[in-house]
């Protein structure tokens, strides 16, 4: 069965609100073993290494937020820890992730905020034996969950969504309203919004990815460059 891990994104938001990041959720590499799968240090969704797997249809997710802070091969990734240090990385096409408001006890309950050249890096943004999703394999959950229109009540968690617009958490998939974060450096929809990166064919200088909102029930894909928390699932 092929493990796949989500990078919950925060996102960059481009010109009329479009995102520049997403999510990127990660498969599990066939043939990895289990001690492969979780990393010890700087672990695979938290940095004690702790990790939640849930299996919905065929495909296994782990259901923590990504806290990394190194590459796969042992390099670090940069911490932007200012506005001005988040968009030089940006316009530099450098990796880069942050907490959202700089505020570590944010990074506790969503995890880490990665932009998309962390993500893309050859130098690996999951862990060994996972990789971030395709568009396909974001395609291949939400049709499972029953289509767009219906897979993100299922995804949402149960509680934490602004105005109650939460899910019902039905698959464990435990979804939560992380925000994003804009090419200028603000932050935005802590509590509203949540969406994660993916690759999307051939096109590997532009990510896409999924995104939950708190207003409906819908998961909706998109295209886009930007900055993103990362989830595994």
């Amino acid at each position: 069965m092929k493990k796949v891990s989500l990078i919950l994104i925060a996102v960059i938001i481009m010109t009329a609100m479009i995102l520049g990041s997403c999510g990127g959720g990660g498969s599990k590499e066939e043939g990895a073993s289990k001690e492969e799968d979780v990393s010890k240090e700087d672990g695979v969704s938290t940095e004690d290494g702790v990790s939640t797997e849930v299996t919905i249809g065929t495909q296994v997710w782990i259901t923590k937020n990504l806290d990394v802070s190194y590459f796969r091969n042992g390099d670090p990734i940069p911490h932007a820890k200012t506005d001005e240090e988040w968009i030089k990385a940006g316009e530099a096409q450098r990796p880069a992730w942050c907490y959202y408001e700089n505020d570590q006890a944010n990074g506790a309950k969503y995890g880490k905020l990665y932009n998309w050249y962390a993500a893309n890096d050859k130098r690996g943004l999951a862990p060994v034996g996972y990789h971030i999703p395709t568009s396909e394999e974001w395609n291949m959950l939400t049709d499972y969950l029953g289509g767009e229109s219906k897979a993100g009540a299922k995804m949402k968690s149960k509680n934490g969504w602004y105005n109650n617009g939460n899910g019902t958490n039905s698959n464990g998939f435990s979804a939560l309203p992380g925000g994003c974060r804009s090419d200028d450096g603000s932050f935005n929809s802590i509590g509203l919004y949540s969406a994660w990166w993916c690759f999307t064919g051939n096109l590997t200088d532009v990510g896409g990815g999924l995104t939950l909102n708190y207003a409906n029930s819908e998961a909706v894909g998109f295209v886009s460059k930007g900055e993103c928390r990362v989830q595994f699932t």
